[in-house]
């Protein structure tokens, strides 16, 4: 899978612009604060139909403009793509093949990509809501299910959540709608919890024989969903909703002195363990570095494996953050198979002869100059 071209209009300090891509590595070139990242995210937002920088869409929309719209045209295996997002303050209106989809769901999906950041050598060391927040974007991207099912998972949260404060205050005492509202909660959240674990069984699968060779052979990691109800590894659905339903049962009156949903996908972690230890709590940075890389590599593998197609990998100033050993494992993981863009402010520190081969563009105040 790659991208062949990109229509930006509006979009951050882009005013309009397009480009042509290479299906190898693209360098967009830059000082800080021009809009290299601003390029990068689009691309992401094309895929995912959400940034990875922010949660507000307005932001997304340049200044005293009415609306954003990134155009997009992808080859894949199965025959070329057309991709347009429109974001308004109205909400956002996605097209694939000239063809309006219904909900987002539908939409994200048809263009896969993995991001790394510096942001996401956090992975490891940074908050459960960092990793949660992570599994979830993966499943999506080859599952639209999951995402349909987490989307119904969150509103139900909200409104039992809602609930929970009314009877916390007094103000509703009708226990009959909580355990309305508890039945579907579980429903989700048993479905949401299965599906985490089998893809975080699959993305170790990938990520130890990476990590393996990346810390030449020293390390061995594991991969372990921590669920915030007591299940085993193997437990099958059915299991895993007759456990929900005791802990939910058991918690009721906890609930409902504090106004809020103590359990379920929403409290859940991820433990990275290498050489059997947790490397949050007790990993080195170079540790937790390796443990990021071996996860983001494994992720294209993982992506692949499901679909036939590898996603386009988006490396936004990421290199400078590597040491020369690890900088050279992921540029050879990626060569010759995956279209790469990349954010730099310079390449001459980047010790690969894959960079000879990349095509250039400067930007420059939200204006791109491709190579001639």
């Amino acid at each position: 899978m790659f991208l062949t071209n990109l229509t930006l209009t509006n979009y951050r300090n882009y005013e309009h612009e397009t480009l042509s891509f290479d299906q190898g590595v693209n360098i967009i070139l830059g000082e800080n604060a021009q809009g290299k990242t601003n390029m990068m995210e689009a691309v992401y937002v094309l895929a995912m139909a959400k940034s990875h920088r922010t949660a507000n869409d307005k932001d997304l929309i340049r200044w005293n403009e009415e609306y954003a719209k990134i155009e997009g045209r992808a080859e894949k295996r199965s025959g070329s793509l057309a991709l347009e997002l429109t974001i308004s303050k109205k909400g956002k209106k996605a097209r694939c093949n000239h063809i309006e989809q219904q909900r987002l769901s539908q939409y994200v999906g048809h263009l896969n990509v993995v991001m790394f950041a510096p942001e996401d050598l956090n992975l490891v060391k940074g908050s459960p809501q960092v990793r949660r927040r992570f599994v979830d974007m993966e499943i999506g991207q080859v599952s639209p299910v999951y995402i349909h099912d987490l989307s119904q998972y969150q509103k139900l949260l909200q409104q039992r959540n809602h609930y929970l404060k009314m009877m916390q205050a007094r103000e509703r005492s009708d226990e009959a709608v909580l355990d309305v509202l508890t039945e579907q909660l579980i429903v989700l959240a048993a479905k949401i919890t299965l599906r985490r674990r089998q893809f975080l069984s699959l993305l170790e699968q990938w990520a130890m024989p990476i990590h393996h060779e990346i810390s030449r052979g020293a390390e061995r990691l594991h991969i372990r969903y921590e669920p915030s109800v007591d299940v085993s590894e193997k437990a099958e659905l059915s299991r895993i909703v007759e456990a929900y339903s005791e802990t939910f049962a058991a918690m009721r009156e906890r609930e409902i002195q504090r106004g809020t949903t103590l359990i379920g996908p929403h409290r859940d972690d991820i433990a990275f363990i290498v050489n059997g230890k947790n490397v949050q709590a007790f990993g080195s940075q170079g540790q937790q570095r390796t443990t990021a890389l071996a996860v983001k590599l494994a992720e294209i593998e993982l992506i692949f494996s499901e679909l036939g197609d590898y996603p386009i990998l988006l490396l936004d100033d990421v290199l400078s953050e590597l040491d020369d050993f690890r900088q050279t494992h992921l540029l050879d993981a990626i060569r010759k198979k995956v279209q790469t863009f990349v954010t730099t402010t310079s390449i001459d520190g980047i010790k690969h002869d894959i960079i000879q081969e990349a095509v250039i563009y400067r930007v420059r105040s939200g204006s791109v100059t491709a190579p001639s």
